[in-house]
């Protein structure tokens, strides 16, 4: 009792030691007074001291207690008025979490005290709670952030070489049986050997994280016995989550995940976080009150301008946050220069980022956000990755990114859908997204790999499922299946019949290997979702965002079938490692070889003609060949080496019919070579003589190399 407090920094904000004590500096333009509380332990009622912080410069409490070492647990009670008419909600009653917390020493525990308002009272949240929060509030923990990283170093993978796959820490390890049970589910099982090994065998190089800041599971979700299982509701924006710790304390859970990223560095796999900086998991004007509602609610949420009880919500998660206060802005640059320079991730996949760029009502590509991220000399060089939309006015923004961004682009994954459900009139658009989806990046001098092409994500049916429902079955999210996004673009892909129908179970399975194979050989980044290629089923949950279980977790059992799609995959994998001309640093240009009719791409019919303007547009078309000169790749590096490729023939018939294609040759010593057939995918290579016509099953897929003839070699 009664520790020294001296005045301290108002920077950095947080909890900051130097060896001798700890200075605490917290940012709330709105507040009257600011009291420091210290904890025991993680079971205490309540605090130990409530330490009043002394100074305050620019907003910034703060001050400075000497002795106060790594380990020490800590909250605020934050003074000022009450005033929920005028977007005030200040109540010191509540232990409040330090918003730049590096770990949680103690997680919430539910109960009506975490509530700034009387739950049941008719006045709602314009009432007053005065229930002391002490014992079930979330905690802080100081840190020490030493961590010896050795010779780790960030992989720095081109763009146009990086294959995404999209994982749960906890999904992917949980059930894997050679992973030892006590570590599964954590950072140390994703960074373990079986996990690391079946990552690069896979021939991913690039790992995406649904989110690992730590976050709040709702009170309704743990009233039906669920959880916040993909974890979109941020509480803490610089501590990972202790859920997937295996370590048993909190401070050695940020060295746990340091480890993580050294491990996947060491084998040559970037990683790169889901990051949610929209909203936060405080929900609406009736949720709890538990950090930036309780710390300066007026200026960290963005409130309805002529009636600032209530927020603004353009993500249908009952808040979004002020990007245009500076204190709101620091505090997410803040986060993610710590990720990059203490936790030494590769970049970030912003959830919903529309909503970021919300500087008015309409969404600006030029807001503050994207140009102080631009000027950063730390975040300017790591990967930037936008959800481009939100559910607000305008929030469509898929290709209106600025430079330097790379994009989910749902229109290569609603046309690609399309097609190979056998819808017609897609057939132009196929061609475009097949090349990068220059229509979307190529005015505004962005690149091909501003397009992070995907078929399935985390958020809706898995590829299997894709295949295999007409419907969604979101039953077991206990919302009567109204939840979950419409994918009625995508029922079934074609595929009807029963399950145990053998004609059907190989068109499943074909389909599967065709979107595995049209997302490998499209120019622009592919994402992989977990699982999807050994067949993961969430049994027809479109939205499993609740499911900690097995409908969430991937499946590691082995059949022949799974087994089959696996090789597959890893095959398609490499053979676009292997073929640069299937991931170019441009857009493919409209040249000619030496003055010849060999065109750098050629889209032909399935007779070897050229594709003509009127056939482009014709509904009933589903099949067309895409040829890919190898001769015009741009410079690999900076030596000015030129590097070629082979010719490449793209063979698609989203058809229901065989259709003979005739293969194009212009010269007599030189023949194709078919690499793949995704209805025959464990048929050998073999070279085409050029007699007749190569059949393509329907709904299927193939390539072919060009090659110099074997009897003129």
């Amino acid at each position: 009792m009664g520790s020294t407090v001296l005045p301290g920094k108002p920077y950095p904000l947080g909890a900051a030691i130097d060896g001798r004590g700890t200075n605490f500096a917290l940012f709330c333009e709105h507040a009257e007074k600011v009291e420091l509380c210290l904890f025991d332990s993680p079971e205490a009622p309540t605090e130990t001291e409530r330490i009043p912080l002394p100074e305050q410069t620019d907003m910034v409490w703060h001050g400075y207690l000497p002795g106060i070492a790594p380990g020490q647990l800590y909250g605020y009670r934050v003074y000022g008025p009450h005033d929920p008419q005028h977007g005030h909600r200040f109540n010191a009653n509540k232990v409040i979490l330090d918003p730049y917390a590096k770990a949680i020493g103690r997680d919430l525990q539910w109960a009506n005290g975490l509530f700034g308002y009387r739950i049941g009272d008719p006045a709602a949240d314009l009432s007053f709670d005065d229930q002391n929060n002490a014992a079930i509030a979330p905690l802080a923990i100081v840190i020490d952030p030493a961590f010896t990283w050795g010779d780790d170093r960030r992989p720095s993978i081109p763009w146009n070489e990086t294959i995404i796959y999209e994982l749960h820490v906890k999904g992917f390890t949980k059930r894997h049986p050679e992973i030892p049970e006590e570590l599964r589910g954590t950072y140390t099982a994703l960074s373990s050997e079986p996990a690391i090994k079946y990552l690069k065998n896979l021939g991913v190089n690039a790992v995406e994280l649904l989110p690992v800041h730590h976050h709040v599971d709702h009170r309704h979700l743990i009233e039906r016995g669920l959880t916040n299982y993909w974890g979109y509701d941020t509480l803490a924006y610089f501590a990972p989550d202790i859920r997937y710790a295996a370590a048993d304390s909190a401070r050695d859970a940020v060295r746990e995940f340091k480890r993580m990223v050294a491990a996947l560095h060491a084998a040559g796999i970037e990683v790169i976080l889901d990051v949610v900086y929209n909203h936060t998991g405080e929900g609406n004007h009736l949720g709890p009150t538990l950090s930036l509602r309780g710390v300066d609610n007026a200026s960290y949420y963005r409130l309805v301008a002529d009636t600032p009880r209530y927020y603004m919500d353009y993500i249908g998660c009952g808040n979004t946050l002020n990007m245009m206060h500076p204190k709101t802005l620091q505090l997410i640059m803040d986060s993610l220069r710590y990720w990059v320079t203490e936790m030494h991730v590769d970049g970030f996949r912003f959830d919903a980022a529309s909503a970021l760029a919300r500087e008015l009502h309409e969404v600006d590509k030029l807001s503050a956000f994207f140009d102080i991220i631009h000027q950063d000399p730390v975040l300017s060089q790591v990967k930037l990755i936008a959800e481009p939309w939100d559910l607000g006015e305008g929030g469509y923004q898929v290709g209106n990114f600025p430079v330097g961004w790379a994009e989910w682009n749902g229109k290569y994954r609603d046309t690609t859908r399309r097609f190979w459900k056998g819808d017609g009139g897609v057939l132009s658009e196929v061609a475009t997204r097949l090349l990068g989806s220059s229509d979307l990046y190529e005015r505004s001098g962005r690149r091909p790999y501003a397009s992070v092409n995907f078929v399935t994500c985390h958020d809706g049916f898995t590829l299997h499922d894709l295949v295999s429902y007409n419907d969604k079955h979101n039953e077991a999210n206990g919302e009567d299946n109204r939840d979950g996004i419409n994918e009625n673009l995508s029922w079934n892909c074609g595929v009807e019949g029963p399950a145990d129908d053998a004609a059907v179970t190989e068109l499943r399975e074909r389909q599967k290997r065709n979107f595995l194979a049209f997302l490998m050989v499209s120019q622009g980044v592919p994402m992989l979702c977990a699982g999807d290629e050994i067949g993961r089923t969430q049994r027809g949950n479109n939205n499993a965002y609740c499911q900690d279980n097995e409908t969430g977790w991937t499946d590691w059992k082995t059949d022949d079938k799974r087994n089959a799609l696996l090789e597959f995959a890893r095959k398609m994998i490499a053979f676009r490692h292997a073929h640069p001309n299937l991931h170019r640093r441009r857009f493919f240009q409209d040249r000619k070889i030496r003055g010849d009719e060999t065109k750098e791409v050629r889209w032909l019919r399935p007779d070897g003609q050229e594709m003509t303007d009127d056939e482009w547009n014709t509904g009933w078309v589903r099949s067309l060949a895409l040829r890919l000169s190898g001769e015009f790749l741009d410079l690999v590096d900076d030596s000015g080496e030129r590097r070629l490729d082979d010719t490449l023939l793209i063979l698609l018939n989203a058809s229901e019919l065989r259709l003979p294609f005739l293969l194009p040759v212009q010269d007599h010593r030189l023949r194709w070579e078919r690499a793949f057939d995704t209805a025959d995918p464990a048929a050998d290579a073999f070279e085409w003589t050029g007699e007749g016509a190569y059949e393509l099953e329907a709904r299927s897929m193939t390539v072919f190399l060009m090659r110099r003839s074997s009897e003129n070699s």
